[in-house]
């Protein structure tokens, strides 16, 4: 049965409640943004009834859509404001993209599954989701024509933080990305400043391999 819009946006509000304001986050742009995206529309049909639950879900290419609160706490560590420029590596459903596409001014995605990035550039375009640009490349390369950005945000997890990406954050840019083997991660922040990159751990997560040139080798 087709759940109405109401039992979604009443879905949406518990989950910001019980799985991301528990848990600490506190940024009200990012609390805003959880509860503005219906996240229901960015996972299949089979999985919808399951979209506002705690844990990932299947998106298809072997890929997920992480779940509520690493999207949050991933969001509240970039520290955006309106003003700012943000570059997302793996579009995956779109959703982490129109999570950040609520607060920045702009947001650059790249995916490097053709059915992934046309499937989330057309729901970017449902919703309207202007101040989203994709796009269909390796990712691990970053965008550099559009560098320097005021943020990066890796969705999968990377064997070593790339220096190509950190080359692409504007001074006091920050960075958040998982670092470690192909199974299991720690979340990592980056700041940039004028006197070098400072890092921050996060704690452990777990996320599909980050593939490109500068991440896993397929």
């Amino acid at each position: 049965m087709m759940r109405s819009v109401y039992t979604h946006d009443r879905l949406r509000e518990e989950m910001v409640k019980n799985q991301i304001e528990a848990r600490g986050i506190t940024d009200p742009n990012v609390l805003s943004a959880m509860r503005a995206v219906p996240r229901h529309l960015f996972v299949s049909e089979a999985f919808a009834d399951q979209a506002y639950d705690d844990h990932p879900l299947p998106i298809g290419e072997q890929q997920t859509i992480s779940q509520p609160y690493i999207v949050a706490e991933m969001t509240q560590a970039l520290a955006l404001t309106a003003e700012d420029r943000v570059l997302e590596l793996g579009s995956g459903s779109g959703y982490q993209a129109a999570v950040l596409a609520q607060i920045a001014y702009r947001v650059y995605t790249v995916e490097r599954i053709h059915a992934l990035y046309s499937k989330s550039r057309k729901i970017f375009d449902r919703l309207q989701y202007h101040n989203i640009v994709s796009r269909y490349a390796d990712g691990t390369l970053g965008w550099e024509e559009e560098s320097p950005f005021d943020a990066i945000i890796v969705t999968a997890g990377a064997p070593e933080v790339p220096l190509v990406l950190v080359n692409q954050l504007a001074v006091g840019g920050r960075m958040v990305l998982p670092v470690g083997n192909q199974t299991t991660q720690e979340l990592i922040r980056i700041v940039r400043t004028e006197q070098g990159v400072h890092q921050t751990r996060l704690g452990g997560c777990r996320f599909v391999k980050l593939v490109g040139e500068h991440g896993w080798k397929k």
